[in-house]
Order: C-alpha cells, then structure tokens, then sequence
C-alpha cells in the first residue's frame, strides 16, 4: 500500500526505459510509473535501425520493445514527443516542453545518446544524414534503395560499427559506398589493426571504397543537394548523399543543469552521468542507466595494471540498455543490486555474425590470439595482455559468450598455445563460475 502513493519517473523512451518499466511491474511495484519520450513513436530497440530493418529483411513493427497496447495494461502513463527540459531537484520534478510539471519520488535516467554532426560546411544540403532514431532509419532505408536503383553513390564519413553496418546495408541494396576514415583502419578504437583488417577486407570484397587516414573537410553540392565530399588530403569523392557516422554524445544536458555529477570527460566529448554500481547518481533519489550512464570498469584491478581501479565506461550498445534498465528498476525499489556485467554487444555484417565482449582498446594489450578459422571467418580471437583475457570475439561461431566472458571475469593468466587450440575447451582455462552470474542473454 505504500508503494500506491509513489511516483516512480523515467526520462527517456528507449530500450532501456521501457524494460525498466517493465521490471517495475514486474517487481510488484503499484505506484505511478510515468515514462517520458521526446519522440512520438513508442519505446523501440536501436540495432535494427542499422541492421535488419534498414538493409530491408525486418518489418518496422519489429522494432518496438512491446505492443503499444502493452502500456495501458500495464499502467505505464506515455509522454511521447515531450522532451523533459528541465529538472528540479528540490522540488522532484520534471518540466517538459509543453510546460506540464511531472513530480517523482525516484527519476530514471535513461536520455541516451544523440550522434555527433559534422562540423564543416555544406552540412546542410539535402542528402546528409545521420542514424540515431527511427525516423531517420525510416528516411535512409528509402535513400538507400532509391541508390540501389539508379546506381547512386553513399559516402560514410566514420568507419565505425555504424558506419560499416550501414555500408553492408547499402551494398545491399546495389549503392555505390565509399567509407571514409581517419585512423589507420576500420573499428580501430574497439579492435585494433588486427581485426580491424578483417572487417577492411570484408568489406573490399562486397565492393566497398576505404579512405583511411583523412577526414572529410567539405560536403559541396549543387541546387541545395549533395554532389560530392572533399577530405582533408585533397581528394573528392563523388556523392549523391552523405551519412555522418562519427559516434555519439550522452545526452547530459538534463543531469548537469540539475547538477548532477558527471564522469570525466575524453577528447570526444563529457563521459556521462557518473553512476555506482547500483546506477545511483550523486543525488540518491535519481538513477541513470543506458547510453547516457558512465560507470566505474567493473572487472578488478590486477597485478601487472590490465584492469585499472576506477576507470570510468560509458557503454553505447544494446546489451547494456537490456540489462541495465531492469537493474536500475530494482535499484530504485531498494533492492541490493550490482550492476557489474562485462561489456558486450553484436554485429551482423553480411554473412559475418560476431559478438564481442570485454573492452581492449589499442595500447591496453600486448597480443591477439585466434582460435578456430580466420580465413573461413569461423573464429574466437581473444585480446590479452599479460597472457590475461581482456576481450574477446566470436565470428559466426556461437554459444561460446559465457565462456570468453569467464575467461575475462577471472584475471588468470592462460596458456596461450592453449587458447588458441580448438580442442581445448574454453571452460578448463578460467573460473566458469565467476563468468555465468552475469551470463548475457542470447
């Protein structure tokens, strides 16, 4: 009867607010649950935007995290197309853009990311896109197929997962891609030079142009649309549209106006809202989770300085909007809760499938140790430094996360001859117990 007079308050109509929501229900709790969107479409899943919905083989109802019809019978209130523009922590409310006031007892954090622009002229001739949202799916996937047709040419500036997953896309099609870049290859800050030849090579193969070491200076066009792309060597690339695919800011404007702490920031830009492993904020009664959320690293630190104490990560995809929401929920309910799962996300790229987890950007390991066939692109590669697993990826081979997610949990140091031989199992090289608490789910 208690939890009757609450009001429990989510900012953000994402995956990650929807499913927090969700386990608020599903929790027992039977307060106000009021859920904020800016946009009007109902709370839907990011991947397929540039995955299965855009390339065409995934209906857009799809997309959604549950059937609109779903809210009511949950007594979920929507506020969709409303942004939350200003927070009040003194007096525990949130104004939106029409004005209403929204009192919380707990707030949930869910703003997420919007993705980074272009700072250079001609940004703003018709043909430039970004992909961020379903309208902007629901645009591009038009523009794509239109390409298709009459053999038109899509530049990407931002070899990314983005940047590649919409590549795949418009091959698919029958577009003409040209991938600009300015690091030495392809998803170098998450794979290093080398998968991230693999993905270069992949690429090559369906017909894709790769543009390393510059970046793009100008977009010029003619009769207000985009005709072609300079970059910063002198070179110009033919174009008929452009997709900025550089990464994404957590949208913190709502938190740091409150003033809520943030994490430290990096050379991309504010690091989100800092949170502890209960997704707590600064203020105890407002709690942050998605996109927008930085938490501390969750692995321990170890002997030769692998896992640095303290380390703050901000983590973009999907999994972490998942399971990240529920924990939140639970969180704010006051149950005991330490969201402490490793890093982890997908990409389907043509016939590649692969799952990654861990976090091992360049300069954090000393090798890279496959197992299975590279060339088939049947493969586990595993990064480590120290002989101890950092990150690992599996390449249309399955069922193997909790394993490479033990093997990095753990800290042990592992043979690497060992690990690269199939007929050793995963399981006999880490702690399997310390890897499946916190298990990802297919």
């Amino acid at each position: 009867m208690v939890d009757a007079h609450r009001t429990f308050v989510i900012v953000g109509g994402g995956l990650a607010g929807a499913k927090a929501a969700e386990a608020l229900r599903a929790e027992g709790f039977t307060g106000r649950v009021i859920l904020i969107g800016d946009e009007r479409d109902h709370p839907y899943e990011r991947p397929p935007l540039s995955k299965g919905y855009l390339a065409g083989s995934d209906e857009r109802g799809s997309v959604f995290v549950h059937e609109p019809a779903w809210y009511a019978s949950a007594d979920i209130e929507l506020h969709l197309g409303q942004p939350a523009v200003h927070l009040d922590r003194e007096k525990k409310s949130v104004r939106l853009g029409d004005g209403t006031r929204v009192h919380y007892d707990k707030l949930l954090l869910a703003t997420g990311a919007e993705p980074r622009r272009l700072e250079i002229p001609g940004t703003d001739l018709v043909g430039v896109h970004h992909l961020r949202r379903l309208a902007h799916a629901d645009r591009l996937r038009g523009t794509l197929s239109a390409l298709g047709r009459e053999n038109g040419h899509l530049v990407i500036a931002g070899a990314g997962w983005i940047g590649l997953e919409v590549a795949a896309a418009a091959r698919t099609y029958g577009a003409e891609v040209t991938v600009i870049e300015p690091r030495p290859g392809p998803l170098h800050t998450v794979l290093g030079p080398e998968m991230g030849a693999l993905f270069a090579d992949l690429h090559r193969e369906h017909g894709v142009r790769f543009h390393f070491g510059t970046r793009v200076t100008e977009i010029t066009g003619e009769d207000g649309q985009v005709s072609a792309v300079r970059t910063a060597d002198g070179d110009e690339h033919p174009a008929h549209d452009v997709l900025a695919a550089i990464g994404a800011a957590p949208r913190t404007a709502l938190a740091e106006s409150a003033g809520l702490a943030l994490a430290p920031g990096g050379p991309d830009g504010p690091g989100g809202i800092a949170v502890d492993e209960a997704l707590r904020t600064s203020d105890p009664d407002i709690h942050a989770a998605g996109d927008a959320a930085a938490v501390r690293y969750p692995l321990p630190a170890s002997a030769d300085g692998t896992h640095a104490p303290g380390e703050w990560l901000r983590v973009e995809h999907w999994a972490n909007a998942l399971n990240g929401g529920p924990a939140a929920a639970r969180s704010m309910l006051g149950h005991q809760v330490r969201y402490d799962r490793v890093p982890y996300f997908f990409s389907d790229q043509y016939d590649l499938g692969m799952e990654f987890s861990g976090h091992a950007p360049p300069g954090s390991y000393d090798q890279v140790v496959c197992r299975g066939d590279v060339g088939k692109r049947e493969f586990v590669a595993f990064w480590l430094r120290g002989n101890r697993v950092l990150a690992g990826l599996n390449a249309n081979v399955w069922n193997v996360t909790d394993e490479v997610q033990a093997l990095i949990r753990s800290g042990a140091p592992v043979d690497p001859l060992a690990l690269a031989d199939p007929g050793v199992p995963l399981a006999s090289l880490g702690t399997q117990d310390a890897g499946t608490r916190n298990g990802t789910p297919a």
